[in-house]
């Protein structure tokens, strides 16, 4: 009846042998029920027999294709039969995601529900640029019993929900810290009482997620231009310092998990960056000898890239305000993998307008074009609206 099973999906192909092996014992039993469903149909249509009986097979034939389908996605989520996942992806957990593997991870730690447009575009552009990679956003104000989806109210929510391979999730702490040196600092730490607790507990969540599933993580001010090709790396901010915006490594990587002990040990939440880019920064020098950049080239040390300021913060942060200025030359970031923002530097809360000219309309114009057309709907809207108040 079958001989092949394909799965059509986001750069993927076929049911892979191989695969099937490498789950250990429990997988493999999985695949050989495959194999052995696929080899062996639950029914043959028999010609020979009466009508009445010939069509009492057919409507066997057809509830066995329908059961064998649902166990095949079951066992698509819970093997490594299927190199991606052939059902909607608003079913799936993010447990479930994150082992897909190489996410894209992105993380909102206050209480709001409606991402900014710098958000939406961070997210956005990083979907375009990394098209066969789960992009994960974790909210902490997003709870399981809230209802939101691609219909929401929120228009940035809805724009990110019906991106293919964007997944929007709650975030929940304890859960993200269980298994790390963190969760014993997390029942301890009183949230009311912390100073820059919406950075510190990013600083956390970020190293524990990339610990357990490996991946990137980016800031939500990260505007991605072009893949990177680095899979263990950290980002100079400048020469000598290390950023904690953008970083990736495999899951289980010694650096991260060294990183999460001294997040532990050196604690200090009053100092701004003590557990960010100063714990990246001091971990790095306790392992390699950091010198200055010279020209574009990056820096390497125990298997971990320590990759130019070009790469992600070509506009350092003293001049963050360039983003939203007009340039007489737009300049071509050739080095650069992605632009971060500086959007913690925008206390005045400067934004992209359209038709504005600025450096960063015309960056959300090229990598996050829908939330650009969004973001000139909303302004028509506004304008509409006021000019209905004045009449």
């Amino acid at each position: 009846m079958l001989q092949t099973v394909w799965v059509s999906l986001p750069g993927s192909a076929a049911l892979r042998e191989p695969a099937c092996h490498r789950g250990g014992r429990q997988t493999s039993w999985k695949c050989r029920f495959v194999r052995t469903i696929i080899q062996h149909p639950c029914g043959r249509h028999d010609t020979k027999r009466p009508g009445k009986a010939r069509m009492l097979k057919k409507i066997h034939i057809c509830l066995c294709f329908f059961f064998v389908s649902g166990i095949l996605y079951e066992i698509s989520l819970l093997s490594g039969c299927f190199s991606y996942v052939p059902m909607s992806k608003h079913f799936l957990t993010p447990e479930q995601v994150l082992n897909l593997g190489k996410s894209i991870i992105f993380l909102e730690t206050t209480e709001r529900l409606e991402p900014p447009p710098l958000v939406s575009c961070s997210v956005e552009s990083a979907a375009r640029i990394y098209q066969d990679r789960p992009i994960i956003l974790f909210m902490k104000g997003l709870t399981n019993e809230t209802a939101l989806d691609v219909n929401s109210n929120y228009a940035a929510f809805s724009l990110l929900s019906s991106m293919k391979n964007v997944f929007i999730f709650p975030l929940q702490m304890e859960t993200v810290f269980q298994e790390t040196p963190l969760l014993q600092w997390y029942n301890q730490v009183v949230p009311e009482q912390e100073k820059n607790w919406v950075h510190v507990s990013s600083d956390a969540s970020r190293l524990a997620l990339i610990w357990k599933y490996g991946g990137i993580y980016m800031d939500t001010d990260v505007i991605s231009i072009r893949p990177i090709p680095e899979e263990s790396f950290l980002a100079a901010q400048k020469s000598r310092f290390s950023s904690n915006g953008i970083f990736g490594f495999p899951a289980h990587h010694k650096f991260i998990w060294d990183c999460m002990e001294n997040f532990v040990l050196k604690y200090n939440g009053n100092i701004w960056g003590n557990q960010g880019p100063f714990l990246m920064t001091r971990m790095l020098k306790t392992i390699c000898n950091l010198t200055d950049f010279k020209g574009t080239e990056d820096h390497s040390c125990r298997n971990i890239s320590f990759l130019n300021p070009q790469r992600f913060y070509p506009i350092p942060y003293p001049a963050w305000g360039r983003y939203y200025q007009v340039w007489d030359k737009i300049p071509s970031f050739n080095h650069s993998y992605a632009l971060h923002l500086w959007n913690f530097m925008n206390h005045n809360r400067k934004a992209v307008v359209a038709g504005s000219n600025t450096l960063a309309e015309k960056l959300y114009k090229a990598y996050c074009p829908t939330t650009y057309e969004d973001l000139i709907q909303n302004a028509k809207l506004r304008d509409f609206t006021q000019s209905e108040d004045v009449a």
